[in-house]
């Protein structure tokens, strides 16, 4: 049994908030220039460029990417061989109120959905913890923008919709968020499991780095196939046209009931961030 220590989280995660708030991950950094030098539209050529000139100021500045810092979005693989000595939830939040404080990130989260009062602090941070084997404590901080969440989708297809209608529903997300949040986007696709926890895939897919394909060759294929009907569609970067829709997508399945095919798309801008400590 290895004990970690409640405040060594609360350090590593206000690191963590700061880190990824201001440096894009070097898998979406590269796939936004590929793009940029592949896109042939000389108007999204020069908007990809904008937004590759931001991401430089922002490392540099140490200022963030996106004036939407976001919900902080935590994600924990935790070792069942770990003991944490102290409040581990309340660790996290603690770490999310520092990191946000100390590096002057804007503060979004409202206590009540209806009531809107701000906490001010950017707390209460979401966290999805996954018990795994071993003795490490591996933290993942995701700040996810509303821009881009609020144009997620989900639906409960009927089996018989099949692929076809799986992307279908992925393409006619893409359509109706059009620039919307602020494209290029990336996309995490959940399919399978249940209501709950086909949206929990979608986001979970979000931190897979995107020069890495899904694991089972069918997978991977349908990710490369809707990635090429989706940059068909001519959205193009802040919605100027062109072929960089989307730099690239993710999909996570899980096993379901005979009589569903739940599927969900979580959508996130170019500004895909995540930064990831262990301990």
């Amino acid at each position: 049994m290895r004990t970690i220590s409640a405040s060594a989280i609360a350090d590593t995660i206000a690191r963590l908030c700061v880190q990824a708030n201001t440096q894009l991950p070097a898998d979406v950094a590269t796939a936004l220039e590929r793009c940029r030098q592949a896109e042939p539209w000389p108007l999204a050529r020069e908007t990809l460029g904008l937004l590759q000139d931001n991401l430089v100021q922002a490392r540099e500045r140490e200022l963030p990417i996106c004036q939407d810092t976001g919900m902080a979005c935590v994600f924990v693989e935790l070792g069942q061989e770990v003991y944490i000595d102290g409040k581990f939830e309340e660790a996290i939040h603690q770490g999310v109120r520092r990191g946000y404080g100390e590096g002057f990130l804007r503060k979004s989260i409202v206590g009540d959905p209806l009531r809107r009062v701000n906490t001010g602090d950017n707390t209460p941070a979401a966290i999805t913890t996954r018990i795994v084997p071993g003795d490490r404590c591996v933290l993942t901080v995701a700040p996810k923008g509303f821009g881009s969440e609020n144009m997620s989708r989900l639906a409960m297809l009927k089996p018989a919709d099949g692929v076809e209608g799986v992307k279908r529903f992925v393409l006619e997300t893409v359509r109706l968020a059009g620039p919307n949040p602020c494209p290029p986007t990336v996309l995490g696709i959940g399919i399978g499991g249940s209501f709950d926890k086909v949206a929990a895939l979608a986001k979970h897919a979000l931190l897979r780095p995107l020069d890495q394909p899904n694991g089972e060759p069918y997978y991977a294929a349908l990710e490369d196939e809707l990635l090429e009907e989706i940059n068909r569609l001519g959205i193009g970067p802040q919605g100027f046209g062109g072929k960089t829709t989307c730099l690239g997508l993710a999909i996570e399945t899980a096993p379901t009931h005979v009589a569903g095919l739940p599927v969900a798309v979580n959508v996130s801008c170019h500004v895909t961030r995540r930064a990831t400590e262990v301990l």
